[in-house]
């Protein structure tokens, strides 16, 4: 098992860094980065990418927001309509962060008529390093306990229980990812491969990982049917992927048959 640790904040002279926030804005660097460089080997523009990402951050930023006031706490924050542009008292969903980005991402490709599907495709090869990195900042500061458990990755927390730690396998979650679309990046694939195939293993990964969040009085997620909204996000995704997938492939016959 893991010993229970916690880390807030890093202070370096007067000023005070807040870890999740930086863990996020490193994750963001870091998926960025690896975007461009994929950009640039397969002969996009790279600066792009780096155009893009402060549009894509603000569009994650106001989409996960408003997810988690819609679908996590809405009595709270519509009793408090003040409390909503409050984001740093926390409240952020990565579900709706991905809806926001994609959103933001599309419009911002189409009004300056780049290939979608291709500037896309780079995003989502860096998109799992970026989560990788980022959710490392859930694990430090404990905002995802699970359920009780005696798997070697679970954490000892104070009050002597072991526990699932979603903020670490979310992290290792976008870890694996990252080095399958690595081991992959350089065999022809067709346009569109890390889209469908991120999309698919977020889906199926995310739906299965809440099942093991808390449900005995730790941080509870808040349920519809038994599901977390996080879970009907990743069924819609997952869906999705594997349209994606059947229209790349059905495309790619074409193509070859046209031959």
């Amino acid at each position: 098992m893991i010993p229970y640790f916690t880390l807030q904040s890093i202070a370096i002279g007067p000023f005070v860094l807040h870890l999740w926030g930086l863990m996020v804005a490193l994750g963001l660097l870091g998926g960025a980065y690896a975007a461009a460089r994929l950009a640039r080997q397969r002969g996009l523009d790279s600066k792009i990418i780096w155009d893009v990402a402060p549009w894509i951050i603000i569009g994650a930023i106001v989409g996960a927001r408003l997810f988690h006031v819609l679908f996590y706490e809405p009595a709270y924050f519509f009793s408090r309509p003040a409390e909503i542009v409050a984001i740093w008292n926390g409240g952020l969903a990565i579900s709706g962060g991905l809806i926001g980005a994609v959103a933001v991402g599309v419009w911002f490709f189409r009004r300056k008529g780049f290939d979608v599907l291709s500037y896309a495709d780079v995003l989502a090869f860096g998109l799992p390093l970026g989560v990788f990195i980022g959710r490392l900042g859930c694990f430090f500061t404990n905002l995802h306990p699970g359920k009780p458990t005696s798997f070697f990755l679970g954490v000892l927390y104070p009050d002597g229980v072991v526990r699932h730690d979603l903020g670490l396998y979310l992290s290792l979650d976008g870890l694996v990812l990252f080095m399958i679309f690595l081991l992959v990046k350089n065999r022809r694939l067709l346009n569109g491969s890390f889209v469908v195939g991120y999309l698919v293993w977020y889906g199926v990964s995310r739906f299965l990982l809440d099942f093991l969040r808390a449900t005995d009085g730790a941080i509870v997620d808040a349920r519809y049917l038994g599901l977390t909204p996080a879970q009907y996000v990743a069924v819609g995704l997952f869906l999705v992927g594997i349209y994606g997938a059947r229209r790349l492939f059905n495309n790619a016959k074409r193509e070859r048959q046209k031959r």
